[in-house]
């Protein structure tokens, strides 16, 4: 329901079954009437269940990986002049390993207890000034030129937080593959909308 106010409230009947059976799986549960007395006693809520949880090395190794290896279709979309390929490539395969990374840094300022919020939504006020600056830098408009400067922003912020959360949990961090994909990303924005190869 979504009152004249603004004020938006999400319904659902449940039966008594399942609802005993989901009751606790959710740490931000406050009940607000029980006029019964049927439902059990919960913890005070919190955002617990929500807060990053410290990555293993594969998921973080996965996560740049990915990073890296899809920023060839961004660079290929923007070439192309193709923005809606190059728009969703960042947004849909990009845009989740930094929002991965930015999260996992953020954990590791508070000992792995805080939530970053939805969908990030915390970001601005857990990361310092500078690196808000440049995740916030990553939106761009539909200009090719502005979306390679997002692009570019990105990979900076990528590399910066990738490096610190791998020095701090003794991970192995993909220069070599950080390295080929900027100097991949440098030459085809430099190419010439004629030519038959990329480099």
């Amino acid at each position: 329901m979504l009152f004249t106010d603004g004020n938006r409230i999400d319904l659902h009947l449940k039966s008594k079954d399942y609802m005993f059976a989901t009751y606790k799986s959710d740490s931000l549960t406050t009940p607000l009437l029980d006029k019964d007395v049927c439902l059990p006693e919960i913890s005070p809520a919190s955002d617990k269940d929500y807060w990053t949880t410290m990555p293993k090395e594969d998921q973080y190794f996965s996560t740049c990986n990915n990073f890296w290896w899809g920023m060839q279709n961004v660079a290929k979309g923007i070439w192309r002049e193709e923005l809606p390929y190059a728009k969703q490539m960042f947004e849909l395969n990009i845009r989740p390993g930094l929002n991965q990374m930015v999260s996992w840094w953020i954990g590791l300022q508070h000992e792995f207890e805080v939530s970053p919020g939805k969908m990030g939504n915390y970001f601005e006020n857990l990361l310092p000034i500078k690196y808000w600056d440049m995740y916030r830098k990553t939106y761009s408009d539909s200009d090719y030129e502005n979306t390679w400067e997002a692009v570019f922003i990105a990979c900076d912020l990528f590399r910066v937080l990738a490096t610190e959360v791998a020095k701090r949990l003794s991970f192995d961090y993909l220069h070599y593959d950080e390295h080929n994909m900027t100097e991949y990303l440098k030459g085809v924005r430099t190419l010439s909308k004629d030519a038959k190869r990329v480099l």
